[in-house]
C-alpha cells in the first residue's frame, strides 16, 4: 500500500462505530445497559474502525467496505516496518486505554467486551517486543497468523491477496474494478516491503528453515515465470469485468501494472528469499534462532491463551493420544484390523483403494460432491444441538494450486456480516490420496459446520469489535467440539470407518502438541517429529509433512486446536455437574457461540453466567 498515504488511511476512518444488532432472543436479557456502557461501547468502536482502517481486508470481508468506510474498499494492509511500528505504537498506547477504563459501571456483557479487547491488545503489544516476524493477533481474519518469519508458505501478500481479491473483492461496478486495480498497485508495494523486513530478519538471524523457504520459492518463481496475462489477478479481473459488462481497458490495465509494478516486486521478494536460503539451516525449532525460547513461550501464550507450559502441553498431548487410540483400538478390531499399532492399521486402512478417490479432477469433482453431501446431512441435526440457528451459508472450494504446496490441508474464512457474501471452506486437492473417504466428514465439521462458518455467523452479529477479534484457542477449540457434536449428533451411526476417522482427527491434534513442543522446546529434529506423528496417527506421511512445515512456520498455532477443546470439554462438565438435570445442550452452545470468540481465561466467566442463569 505504498501508494496510498497512511495519513489518508487513518483519514478514512470514523472515530465511532454504530454496533451491530442483536438480532437474537436469547440475548436480549443480556443487552440491559448500565451508567458506564455508553462511553464504553464508543470507545471499542472507534478503536474497531482503526482496526479495519489498519486491516482493510476484513472490512471487505465482512462486506462494510461501503459507505462511510468506502475508502477502505480500494486498500490493503500497509506491510512495511515503518507501518507496523506506528501500529505497535498505537497498540501499546490503546491498552494503557483499555486498562484504566473502569469496570464497575459496566454490564457484565459490556465488561467482558472491554476485557477481550485489552487481552487482544496486551497479547499484540508483547508480540511486539521482537524485532523480527510478524504480529497477526489484531489483524482480524488473521489473527492466528503469528510468525517469527516475516513471510511464510501461510501467510504474506503473496499466498493471501490474489486470492482474496478473487474470492472476497467483489467486481460489479466501475468502482469496484477501479478499487480493484488500487489493490493490484497496493500489492506490489506490500510485496516490496516484505522484501525489506525479510532482509531486515535474515540481518538478526531469524531466517525460516531451509525447507520453508525452498517452498515459497517453489511457488513464487515458477509462477513468476509464468505469461502475465495468464496470471490469476489479471485473469479474475478480466472475467469478471467482461460479465459486469465493463470496459475492455480494465484488462489491459491490470496487465500493464502487473508488469510494471507487480513483476518488479515480486523479483524483489525472490530475491530476498534466496539470500535467507542462502543463509538458511535444516533445524526446524525456533529454539535455534536469537530470542527463540522467549519467542516460542510467548507464542504459546498467544496461540492457546493459556499460561500453561510448553513441558505440560506435551504431556497432555502424549496423555490425550494414548485414550483416544484405545477407544480406536476397539473399533479397528470390531473391523477385523487387529494386528499392529493403531497408527500401523489406520495407515493400511488409508490405502484401501475403495476408500479414496481418483486423483484426477473427475475424482476432485467427486469429493467435493461427497463433502457437501456430508454439509447437507449434518444441517438436518443441528437443531438438535442449538436453541438459537443461523444459516450456516457456505461455499467448499478447492485450495488454488498456485498456492497448494505451502497451504494447509483445509482452512475457512466467514462470510459477510449481511450474507451478501457466504463463508468458505477450502480443501486442498494437491493430492486426493490423503483423503480416505472416511476423513472427510469430520473436516465438513471443523471448518464448515457447525465448526469455523457456523461460528463465525454468531460473531457476525456481535459489536464491530468482537466481531473483528478472535482467538486462535477458541476458534480452533469451536471447530474440534464441532468435530465432537457431529459424532454425539449421529452422523456416525452406522458408519464405523467415519466414527474412526472422528476419533483419528481428534487424536491429531492431541499429537499436535506432542509434536509442536517437541520440536519448538524439546529440540527434536524434522525426521524425529515425522517418525513420531507418522505412528501415532496413521496419517498419510506426505499429509504429516505438509503439517510440520506449517508447524515450523507458525510455532505453536497447532498447540490452540486441543489445548481449546479441552478446556470447552471441562466447562461443559463444570455445567452438566451443577445443574444436573437442568442442563440444555442446546442451550449450552448457544452460550458458547452467542458470547463470541474470546481467549480461554474469559471463557470460564461466560459459563459461569450460563450456569447461574440456568439456576434462575
Amino acid at each position: 500500500m505504498s501508494d496510498i498515504s497512511r495519513r489518508a488511511l487513518l483519514a478514512g476512518a470514523s472515530a465511532v462505530a454504530t454496533s451491530l444488532a442483536l438480532p437474537f432472543p436469547v440475548r436480549a436479557a443480556e443487552a440491559t445497559s448500565a451508567p458506564g456502557d455508553a462511553a464504553a461501547e464508543k470507545l471499542l468502536a472507534g478503536i474497531a474502525e482503526r482496526l479495519l482502517a489498519e486491516y482493510p481486508e476484513n472490512a471487505t470481508a465482512l462486506g462494510i467496505d461501503k459507505d462511510a468506510r468506502a475508502a477502505l474498499h480500494g486498500r490493503l494492509t500497509d506491510r512495511s516496518a515503518a507501518a507496523d511500528r506506528a501500529r505497535a505504537a498505537w497498540a501499546g498506547e490503546t491498552l494503557k486505554t483499555l486498562r484504566a477504563v473502569d469496570r464497575a459501571p459496566l454490564s457484565a456483557t459490556q465488561a467482558l467486551n472491554v476485557d477481550v479487547t485489552e487481552e487482544a491488545f496486551r497479547t499484540a503489544v508483547e508480540g511486539w517486543r521482537f524485532p523480527f516476524g510478524d504480529v497477526g493477533t489484531l489483524s482480524g481474519q488473521n489473527s492466528f497468523r503469528n510468525t517469527p518469519y516475516s513471510v511464510t508458505p501461510l501467510g504474506g501478500a503473496y499466498v493471501d491477496v490474489p486470492t482474496f481479491l478473487d474470492t472476497q473483492h467483489a467486481v460489479e461496478t466501475a468502482a469496484d474494478a477501479d478499487a480493484y486495480l488500487a489493490r493490484v498497485e497496493a500489492y506490489a508495494g506490500e510485496l516490496a516491503a516484505e522484501a525489506e523486513r525479510l532482509d531486515h530478519d535474515r540481518g538478526v538471524g531469524m531466517v525460516a528453515p531451509d525447507f520453508v523457504l525452498d517452498i515459497m520459492l517453489g511457488q513464487m518463481v515458477p509462477a513468476r515465470a509464468e505469461p502475465i496475462a495468464q496470471w490469476g489477478l489479471a485473469e479474475s479481473l478480466r472475467q469478471r469485468a467482461a460479465k459486469a459488462k465493463l470496459p475492455d481497458r480494465y484488462a489491459k490495465e491490470v496487465e500493464a501494472l502487473c508488469t510494471a509494478k507487480v513483476a518488479p516486486a515480486l523479483d524483489k521478494q525472490i530475491a530476498a528469499l534466496k539470500a535467507q536460503r542462502a543463509v538458511a539451516v535444516a533445524e526446524p525449532g525456533v529454539w535455534q534462532r536469537p530470542q527463540g525460547e522467549e519467542y516460542y513461550a510467548w507464542a504459546l501464550r498467544a496461540g492457546t491463551t493459556t499460561t500453561r507450559t510448553a513441558e505440560e502441553m506435551h504431556a497432555q498431548g502424549r496423555e490425550q493420544i494414548a485414550q483416544i487410540q484405545a477407544e480406536m483400538d476397539t473399533l479397528l478390531k470390531a473391523q477385523g484390523l487387529s494386528q499392529g499399532t493403531v497408527g500401523e492399521r489406520m495407515t493400511a486402512l488409508a490405502k484401501r483403494p475403495d476408500l479414496l478417490f481418483a486423483n484426477d479432477d473427475a475424482g476432485r469433482a467427486k469429493l467435493l460432491e461427497y463433502l457437501n453431501g456430508r454439509i447437507a446431512d449434518i444441517r438436518t441435526r443441528l437443531p438438535r444441538a442449538f436453541a438459537t440457528l443461523v444459516q450456516g451459508k457456505l461455499v467448499i472450494r478447492r485450495v488454488p494450486p498456485a498456492i497448494q504446496d505451502g497451504a494447509p490441508n483445509g482452512y475457512a474464512s466467514a462470510g459477510s456480516i449481511d450474507g451478501s457474501v457466504p463463508g468458505y471452506y477450502y480443501i486442498n486437492l494437491k493430492d486426493t490420496g490423503i483423503w480416505p473417504r472416511y476423513s472427510l466428514p469430520t473436516l465438513c465439521y471443523h471448518e464448515g459446520i457447525p465448526g469455523h462458518i457456523w461460528q463465525g455467523e454468531y460473531a457476525n452479529q456481535l459489536p464491530l469489535i468482537r466481531t473483528h477479534l478472535a482467538f486462535n484457542a477458541y476458534s480452533e477449540g469451536w471447530a474440534l467440539y464441532a468435530e465432537q457434536l457431529g459424532n454425539e449428533l449421529g452422523a456416525y451411526d452406522g458408519d464405523p470407518l467415519g466414527k474412526l476417522g472422528f476419533l483419528q482427527s481428534i487424536g491429531f491434534r492431541a499429537c499436535r502438541l506432542v509434536v509442536d513442543t517437541g520440536m519448538h522446546a524439546k529440540r527434536w529434529g524434522f525426521q524425529q517429529a515425522l517418525d513420531w506423528f507418522h505412528a501415532n496417527t496413521g496419517m498419510p506421511v506426505a499429509q504429516l509433512r505438509s503439517e510440520l512445515n506449517r508447524y515450523c512456520a507458525m510455532p505453536a498455532q497447532a498447540c490452540g486446536y486441543k489445548m481449546g477443546h479441552n478446556q470447552i470439554n471441562m466447562l461443559r462438565r463444570k455445567a452438566e455437574g451443577a445443574l444436573g438435570a437442568r442442563f440444555d445442550l442446546k442451550r449450552f452452545d448457544d452460550a458458547l457461540v452467542l458470547s463470541g470468540n474470546v481467549p480461554l481465561t474469559l471463557l470460564e466467566r461466560i459459563v459461569d453466567r450460563h450456569i447461574a442463569a440456568m439456576k434462575g
